[in-house]
């Protein structure tokens, strides 16, 4: 890992600071949303939404190459995907009598194979399809340091407002209702909000990944923290230690970031979990 703080600071590799930088404001949002998706636990329409953004960014990739939008970032189909996804698990889940799991499944299953379809009927197309699926943070540019700085002040001052209405929405819902607090726009809120996170979060970690850095940051952080506040302040530096380890560890090997980040937390929030279960630990 010497290497890699090394080469941080040499004038020739700001794409390096960059990429650390979008890590660093990537957990903000991602910690903040994720710990009301991990308390209403909702992380499988995360999952859902993330894999739906595959379709869209297909479908943006084949506009631009066969009626020639070449102007259009292929993200931003991947976000009226996710917001339409999001959306509609809303809806159904809130007011139509079909499972929602089983629309979460088919919407799941239709973005991903969309994707997959649009991106190999491209033209003249070679997709990268690896850096789609599990993200490439080293390619990041100063404009989506923008994006995610914007996000992460729209997701703060969203919840700062909404708290208490997000807290009820996540610990008991009838209550909510009967004290006036409309929950299913909340919900909904929610949900969108956790469909833009996904999005940007896309060039952190992939299509694949993005779940992992929404949910092990904070139940690697609910082992020690006792209230939502806590929670989210523990997952944003849970998030921001992991993505750095992440860049230091592939760096030297030239191992995609992304995974190598979802695996550190996967192995920490394992080994937490064996570990608070050992008697010495438990008193």
């Amino acid at each position: 890992m010497s290497e890699f703080w090394r080469a941080l600071w040499a004038p020739e590799n700001g794409f390096l600071r960059l990429a650390l930088l979008a890590g660093i404001l990537a957990g903000v949002a991602a910690s903040v949303v994720g710990s009301y998706v991990v308390v209403r636990r909702i992380s499988y329409i995360a999952g859902g939404i993330s894999h739906c953004v595959l379709g869209g960014i297909g479908a943006a990739q084949y506009l631009a190459v066969t009626r020639g939008w070449t102007g259009v970032d292929p993200l931003w189909g991947a976000l009226l995907v996710a917001l339409l996804a999001a959306g509609v698990i809303g809806l159904v889940g809130l007011f139509a009598k079909e499972r929602e799991d089983t629309v979460i499944g088919a919407l799941w299953v239709v973005g991903m194979a969309a994707g997959i379809l649009f991106l190999a009927a491209t033209p003249g197309y070679n997709p990268d399809v690896v850096g789609i699926l599990f993200g490439n943070i080293l390619l990041v540019s100063k404009g989506y340091l923008y994006a995610v700085a914007a996000l992460d002040v729209t997701v703060v001052l969203v919840c700062y407002l909404f708290h208490r209405q997000f807290m009820a929405v996540c610990f008991d819902e009838e209550f909510a209702a009967v004290r006036g607090v409309r929950a299913p726009l909340f919900y909904l809120l929610l949900l969108l909000l956790t469909a833009v996170t996904v999005v940007v979060l896309v060039r952190v970690v992939g299509v694949v990944l993005v779940i992992a850095l929404v949910t092990l940051p904070v139940a690697i952080a609910g082992h020690f923290a006792r209230r939502l506040p806590g929670l989210m302040v523990g997952a944003c530096a849970v998030s921001i230690v992991a993505t750095t380890l992440g860049l230091a560890v592939s760096y030297q090997p030239d191992l995609p970031p992304g995974a190598t980040t979802v695996l550190l937390l996967g192995l920490a929030y394992l080994l937490l979990a064996v570990a608070r279960r050992l008697p010495l630990l438990r008193r």
